[in-house]
């Protein structure tokens, strides 16, 4: 009798398990406008399948049907992955003209990065959490609107036993002594090393080499994990954005290029160029238009005095003709006529359903909210990382950019000792070799890279 071998389907974590996210794939693809509705009896068919050799099977028919898919014609979007092609298709904006002295660079090469700590520790014991739920704990501690962060004090027994969220054992700010470990600053030190390595003309191949050599599988989530495994398996940028990911737009690569807008203070075209660089080991189209985004809109915030325009900036370097853009556009837009706060809150909460895990870990949605807390946070930092956070979604990473953006506009002594107290000046990472870092350690190797050509 032949032998043979089996899977263990059961041990195959969810990010990892292309079969188990078949619908996701589905609406993911019509998103993106591919032609492939006649397939949809088939894909709820095979993602009812258990998961055995046969389902894994179908969904390689899945993914090629995918794969080969067109763009339905009419679609009313043009999202190239190509960054030719996403240049070719933007809208210019006139960036304000400001020569940086020392000092001025200092303080906001150090507020962008205790900023981004900053966001982060304040989204990071809520993430996943339901905005009912979120705004019951602030209302009940005397902290809505959003206005400092959530202690451990806030959460009484009763929101223990009764709220869906688990709120036992979270690193709130008053029970930690520095920035616990979190993707959002793992890959902003990430990004220095990358640098070091490589260079500012690193190639996305290089990315792919870093990412094995510096953090281990676990520390990588849906299309980072789904990336990190197709490389091992031989699939190098882009296909590694490309096989089997059916979160090629989720918010991972968002939350990765900070550093790159750190080392381009005032140029954002070069910032989304490296962020370009990075997205397209992991994401594609929208994927990789957020980290351009966040990219440049950090570079462009060490010069712009006015929040608008730092979007607007950030805008500048994606495509006009895609959805982030014409999504993010609509939250300006709505600014400039003088909405509320609150409509455009309800706007985007419409849009978008925080309790469908697609809609949640959305680049577009995310963006959205990022962009929000910009416009409406009237120059303050605190306000505008705590409607980050109080917004929902993606709580962490939505904190983790807004504080970035306005720690680098607005230079260290913009935020309070009471936001930077609990991190002690220390990130806690994952990275290989690497462990806890300084972010005062970190402010002086970016001014280096700064100085470097």
């Amino acid at each position: 009798m032949a032998r043979e071998l089996k899977k263990d389907y059961a041990k195959m974590g969810w990010w990892q398990s292309y079969q188990r996210d078949i619908m996701v794939e589905y609406r993911q693809s019509v998103e993106e406008g591919l032609d492939v509705e006649a397939y949809k009896e088939l894909f709820e068919a095979v993602s009812k399948m258990p998961d055995n050799e046969h389902k894994d099977r179908a969904s390689d028919v899945i993914f090629n049907i995918v794969y080969n898919a067109r763009v339905k014609e009419g679609f009313p979007y043009n999202e190239p992955s190509d960054l030719e092609g996403i240049k070719a298709l933007r809208r210019k904006f006139k960036l304000p003209s400001k020569k940086l002295g020392k000092r001025e660079l200092q303080s906001k090469i150090h507020g962008a990065w205790m900023g981004r700590a900053v966001g982060c520790l304040l989204g990071k014991p809520v993430e996943g959490i339901w905005t009912d739920e979120l705004h019951k704990i602030l209302k009940a501690s005397n902290n809505y609107p959003m206005h400092r962060y959530i202690n451990s004090t806030d959460i009484t027994e009763e929101m223990e036993n009764t709220f869906r969220y688990r709120l036992k054992g979270k690193c709130w700010a008053d029970t930690v002594s520095y920035m616990p470990y979190d993707d959002d600053t793992n890959y902003t030190v990430m990004g220095k090393i990358l640098i070091d390595w490589f260079g500012k003309n690193f190639a996305p191949y290089q990315v792919a080499d870093a990412w094995l050599k510096l953090q281990p599988k676990e520390s990588y989530c849906t299309a980072e994990r789904i990336a990190y495994m197709n490389f091992l398996k031989g699939y190098m940028p882009p296909y590694s954005a490309e096989y089997k990911n059916p979160f090629r737009e989720w918010i991972g690569a968002q939350i990765r290029g900070d550093y790159f807008g750190y080392i381009n203070p005032g140029k954002p075209e070069e910032a989304a160029r490296m962020a370009y660089n990075d997205a397209c080991i992991s994401h594609i189209k929208n994927g990789i238009y957020g980290e351009m985004f966040a990219s440049a809109m950090i570079a462009a915030a060490a010069v712009c005095e006015k929040t608008e325009d730092i979007v607007l900036a950030g805008l500048a370097q994606v495509p006009s003709t895609s959805r982030l853009y014409k999504d993010v556009m609509t939250v300006v837009n709505m600014y400039q006529e003088g909405k509320s706060s609150a409509e455009v809150y309800d706007f985007i909460h419409t849009k978008w359903d925080e309790r469908d895990g697609h809609h949640w870990c959305h680049t577009i949605s995310n963006a959205m909210i990022v962009a929000y807390a910009l416009l409406y946070c009237e120059d303050d930092f605190g306000k505008a990382v705590c409607l980050a956070v109080e917004s929902g979604l993606d709580t962490d990473c939505n904190g983790a950019t807004v504080g970035s953006i306005m720690g680098m506009k607005n230079g260290i002594d913009s935020i309070g000792k009471e936001w930077q107290a609990p991190l002690n000046n220390q990130i806690e990472t994952t990275l290989i070799g690497v462990g806890t870092v300084k972010i005062t350690d970190m402010v002086k190797s970016t001014i280096e890279h700064i100085n470097k050509k």
